[in-house]
């Protein structure tokens, strides 16, 4: 069993930035990798960065040249920096970790509790 938890969250006014993090914590053979997704309040959930062990990188258009996500695979910890935030980047952040049980088995997603960001003057 994978354990997943972000942190980071908070309010932050336009312009501002914020760092999250994500740590999984478990019994587990190694991750895959790990992706940050985001939910506002009346929409449904999107995808907004991932990260590959082998360190390569993806993020959504929103958030590209703003947000860079990394990761330190010693303490299986991915952050999420978010610079230049907007409001409407408000929404609860949450952690997604692919992990697999062992060398042969079939990676698994694992999910954080989500943590809030709210970005307001």
């Amino acid at each position: 069993q994978v354990h997943v938890v972000e942190s980071g969250g908070g309010l932050v006014q336009p312009g501002g930035s914020l760092r999250l993090s994500c740590t999984a914590s478990g019994s587990f053979f190694r991750i895959v990798n790990t992706a940050w997704y985001r939910q506002a309040p009346g929409k449904q959930r999107e995808w907004v960065a991932g990260i590959a062990t082998d360190g390569s990188t993806n993020y959504a258009d929103s958030v590209k040249d703003r947000f860079t996500i990394s990761g330190d695979n010693a303490k299986n910890t991915a952050y999420l920096q978010m610079n230049k935030l907007k409001p409407e980047d408000t929404a609860v952040y949450y952690c997604n970790t692919m992990a697999k049980a062992s060398a042969l088995a079939v990676a698994r997603n694992y999910w954080g509790q989500g943590t809030q960001v709210t970005v307001s003057s």
